[in-house]
């Protein structure tokens, strides 16, 4: 066996074409511009969890690939979201990430709107008499706005199925504990990344990458077997990791999680996860739910946010104790979410200028073990919605 050459190095494995995927996926900026259209300006987002929204007029800020957008609970109690720019000369209205505000005033020229969008107020309105312009046209442009089982989505076209249709079943491991109406948000942070946005993605799909966490090896691949493990795909591309468990004393400093900690419809050595296609993932260990969402900003940079949800109610005592759990594994200096994120800069830095061709996909488990299977069902939805060959997406489009 030796090194290969050039032109071996770039010659696809003999695999099916569903277990390749051609590095261009990660930097050609046609793709990234037809994944705008295709993908993101059709699918549903996940926003925020309804806990940051919690009392009337209380709002987020967010940029949605280039689009600026405010979520805000009304006084109705309904969450809605509407394009934070303004009707009058298309200044964006509020700067702030978050608040509580029953006016949505634009600093420019002071027009005002209320929690449903509406203009209610123009400085000096009889100016605008003459060309017949009223405040009953100038109201802000709504956009889609679902919540299902506390999650907030958003999508831009007014046409998609609702968005429990386009869930579907994916979310059934999280009805016991998302449904509870019992948790909270009590974790935010957000990163902006050197990566396409689907190297992020990839971390929550690939089960193999275990062997990279040293964390992983000792609490979680020998607690529980391989084949006790199943991945599964669901319609639209979503796809669950089930039946991992994790030992934590088995690692120095950690100690087994306490019953009493444990979630609604959790146990306290459980561990599974969901990701909804096509940026978003929610990770359930027994004492705390790990939520992410990856969102663009351009073909080799992308924003994650990760959430952290708790009990509302917990004592001081237990929410440092359940902080101490989630930041254990997944806060910003923990030992999975930086070392995940390393490694989507690294894929980055191998597919940049072309020094890596493909990556493979082939690990086939029946289902279990470290099964690729999810990797290739989201690569597969990623084909239907794009019209293109994840193995040879140039050549694909080039044909259209």
């Amino acid at each position: 066996m030796t090194a290969r050459n050039a032109q071996s190095w770039r010659t696809l494995p003999e695999v099916p074409d569903t277990h390749v995927v051609s590095g261009a996926v990660y930097t050609d900026p046609a793709i990234f511009d037809d994944e705008k259209k295709r993908v993101f300006e059709r699918c549903w987002h996940l926003a925020c969890h309804e806990s940051e929204l919690a009392n009337p007029f209380d709002f987020r800020t967010f940029d949605y690939v280039g689009t600026p957008l405010i979520a805000i609970r009304g006084r109705d109690g309904v969450i809605r979201t509407f394009m934070n720019v303004c009707s009058h000369r298309g200044a964006k209205i509020i700067h702030e990430p978050a608040g509580n505000a029953e006016r949505l005033t634009c600093f420019y020229h002071l027009w005002s709107y209320d929690d449903r969008g509406a203009c209610v107020d123009i400085p000096r309105p009889e100016a605008y008499q003459t060309a017949g312009l009223t405040k009953d046209e100038c109201g802000l442009f709504e956009v889609r706005t679902e919540t299902h089982l506390g999650l907030v989505f958003i999508n831009l076209d007014e046409a998609a199925p609702a968005v429990t249709d386009y869930i579907g079943e994916a979310l059934a491991p999280f009805e016991a504990s998302l449904g509870s109406g019992e948790l909270e948000v009590f974790h935010y942070n957000r990163s902006v990344l050197h990566a396409n946005w689907k190297a992020w993605q990839e971390t929550n799909l690939d089960l193999y990458h275990e062997w990279m966490h040293v964390l992983l090896r000792r609490t979680q691949m020998t607690a529980a077997s391989m084949d006790s493990r199943v991945v599964k795909a669901f319609k639209y591309g979503h796809t669950m990791g089930g039946g991992l468990k994790a030992t934590y004393d088995k690692y120095k400093g950690m100690a087994s999680r306490d019953a009493g900690m444990a979630l609604p419809g959790l146990a306290p050595d459980d561990f599974f996860f969901v990701d909804l296609w096509p940026n978003a993932a929610l990770l359930a260990r027994g004492t705390a739910i790990r939520i992410d969402v990856v969102t663009p900003i351009d073909e080799k940079t992308m924003l994650v946010e990760w959430r952290g949800l708790g009990r509302k109610g917990d004592s001081p005592e237990v929410r440092r104790t359940r902080m101490q759990h989630h930041n254990q594994y997944w806060g910003p200096l923990g030992r999975n979410v930086p070392e995940d994120a390393f490694a989507a800069e690294a894929c980055e830095a191998g597919f940049r200028n072309g020094a890596a061709a493909y990556q493979v996909l082939a690990r086939e488990e029946n289902g279990k073990g470290q099964d690729d299977g999810m990797l290739r069902a989201w690569y597969a939805e990623w084909a239907r919605r794009m019209d293109r060959s994840p193995a040879d997406p140039l050549r694909s489009a080039a044909a259209e």
